[in-house]
């Protein structure tokens, strides 16, 4: 039989002889709990089969069912009928060419086509011609002095920066290139501080002509009023018809 605890729940497997037909007292392992187990009941007494009852009887054969009388065959086709003659083909006449009408055009309007590729065509040779008179004038004035050339401003007031310039110095080097060196002074007579832009050295040749030009710049951007800065810068291998040097700011005419 089954034992089970009813404190913990825990169950036990023991035989029916251990508990006797009186019962006994028995102890949980697991809690120690104490109960007293009465004797498993007798099987022949738990099992009290209830008294058996008489079957019904059969209930009567059930009647033929009626079947509705089966009816003549209908014919599903209709008679063939004999078919209608065929109509005789026409006989086949040749087509007869109408050559279509030609539209008269001496009332039509004309209307020209435009060549557009030898519009085109003008324009980029135009084009070609405005620069290369562009790039002729950059190389002969110099890029400062093509707005002066011209008569144009330069969108920027005049500063009232001096410039002084030292004598020249040309030299020989050991290499055989020479040596051009050129210096000066920057001053400031306004009673303003002032930016110092930078400094355009241009060559010229005895007709005036631009020949060589570089960009110098100065040691410092502001000048004090009343201040003063040097400036020095050299070039190797200027052009040896180089006969005049001009300096000017950066954006003005030279001096």
């Amino acid at each position: 039989m089954i034992l089970q605890c009813p404190e913990c729940s825990t169950r036990y497997l023991v035989p029916d002889s251990a508990i006797g037909t009186e019962g006994r007292t028995v102890r949980c392992a697991n809690c120690k709990h104490s109960w007293f187990q009465a004797a498993a009941p007798d099987v022949e007494d738990a099992l009290e089969l209830p008294e058996s009852t008489p079957l019904a009887p059969a209930p009567p054969p059930l009647a033929p069912l009626a079947r509705p009388p089966i009816a003549e065959p209908v014919e599903r086709f209709a008679p063939f009928a004999p078919a209608a003659p065929v109509a005789p083909e026409p006989a086949v006449v040749a087509p007869t060419f109408v050559p279509p009408a030609t539209p008269q055009i001496e009332n039509l309007p004309v209307r020209l086509r435009r060549n557009t590729t030898r519009r085109w065509t003008i324009v980029a040779v135009l084009a070609g011609l405005l620069m290369l008179i562009a790039a002729g004038a950059i190389v002969y004035l110099g890029a400062p002095g093509v707005a002066a050339k011209l008569g144009l401003g330069t969108g920027s007031d005049e500063t009232p920066l001096r410039l002084r310039d030292n004598p020249i110095e040309r030299r020989e080097l050991d290499n055989g290139s020479e040596l051009f060196a050129v210096s000066g002074q920057v001053t400031n007579p306004s009673n303003q501080r002032q930016r110092v832009p930078d400094i355009r050295a241009e060559l010229r040749d005895a007709q005036g002509r631009l020949v060589y030009s570089w960009t110098i710049t100065p040691q410092q951007r502001t000048l004090a009023p009343g201040g003063a800065i040097d400036f020095n810068s050299a070039t190797l291998n200027v052009p040896a018809n180089s006969k005049r040097l001009e300096l000017s700011f950066a954006g003005e005419a030279t001096r």
